[in-house]
């Protein structure tokens, strides 16, 4: 059984549908990547199995049972928890305040401000700075801080690159191995496809709402990932 399991998910926004039949899979400590380009529907993915757009409970299962008719609140009690697209940070708190936000509905041992401070440290040194007073990196790190002080079976991480200089990225993505060591599997949407396979063990390719490619990064080359991608075989 695995940990999380889409099955025929669909999504709509009122008339429009955005996502067609979505069979995903994620194992236990594990990363999964989901990579294609704008409006392919990755954001829309993370959305529906972290309850911000319902969907029928079957459609998503999490340790087998169905979790796509429950709300947002309940998701992140069971132990799934996103980084969201944008961070979405709140500007009236400083930064250990938007912290302790991420423990309110989920708390446990082993993400705690220390640990979340060891993890990244310059958030301790700006613990009392308003939160968007940071740069954008440091920003991206309260963000993910923030969902894993609900100490989450599952980290759903959306887009945390997106905006932020090489550098910035590298030492975010090098904070995995102990977030996967802490015991959380990790789902990461990306639209850049080398950081992507880096860091997954298995990789999930989405164009116009449907699944085009899925595997191992050592399994795919580069044209059928360019043609699932985009929809059109390299000449």
């Amino acid at each position: 059984m695995s940990l999380l399991e889409t099955q025929g998910l669909t999504a709509f926004y009122g008339d429009f549908q955005a996502l067609f039949g979505v069979d995903l899979r994620l194992e236990e400590g594990e990363t999964l990547a989901v990579i294609g380009a704008n409006g392919a529907g990755k954001s829309t993915l993370m959305r529906s199995i972290c309850g911000l757009i319902a969907n029928s409970a079957d459609q998503i299962r999490f340790e087998g049972r169905g979790i796509g008719a429950l709300a947002a609140p309940d998701i992140v009690r069971l132990g799934i928890a996103m980084v969201p697209e944008g961070r979405k940070l709140f500007p009236s708190l400083s930064v250990e305040e938007n912290l302790l936000v991420g423990c309110y509905g989920r708390s446990g041992r082993v993400w705690t401000l220390d640990t979340i401070y060891d993890l990244f440290p310059v958030l301790k040194e700006r613990r009392d700075s308003p939160a968007t007073a940071l740069s954008g990196g440091q920003q991206q790190m309260v963000a993910i801080g923030r969902a894993l002080m609900s100490n989450p079976r599952i980290l759903l991480c959306d887009e945390i690159s997106l905006g932020l200089a090489p550098v910035v990225i590298r030492d975010i993505y090098a904070a995995f191995p102990k977030i996967r060591a802490g015991g959380a599997s990790i789902v990461v949407v990306e639209q850049d496809i080398g950081q992507a396979l880096a860091v997954a063990d298995r990789v999930y390719c989405l164009m116009e709402g449907r699944v085009t490619l899925t595997g191992t990064p050592s399994s795919l080359t580069r044209d059928a990932i360019h043609a699932a991608y985009f929809g059109a075989h390299t000449t």
